[in-house]
């Protein structure tokens, strides 16, 4: 059987997770709610020509 207390105390994180998670924080990175906010402002815009 597992013992999860021993298990979590030998526990060490991966530097190349820690590393690509503070990439990721750090950087404006477009997602599908910017581009999807970009395209209704610009369907807005159009719509009053």
């Amino acid at each position: 059987m597992i013992n999860f207390e021993k298990e979590l105390k030998n526990f060490k994180p991966s530097p190349e997770v820690e590393d690509a998670e503070s990439v990721i924080q750090n950087h404006d990175l477009t997602d599908v709610t910017d581009i999807i906010t970009e395209v209704l402002r610009e369907v807005r815009e159009n719509a009053g020509r």
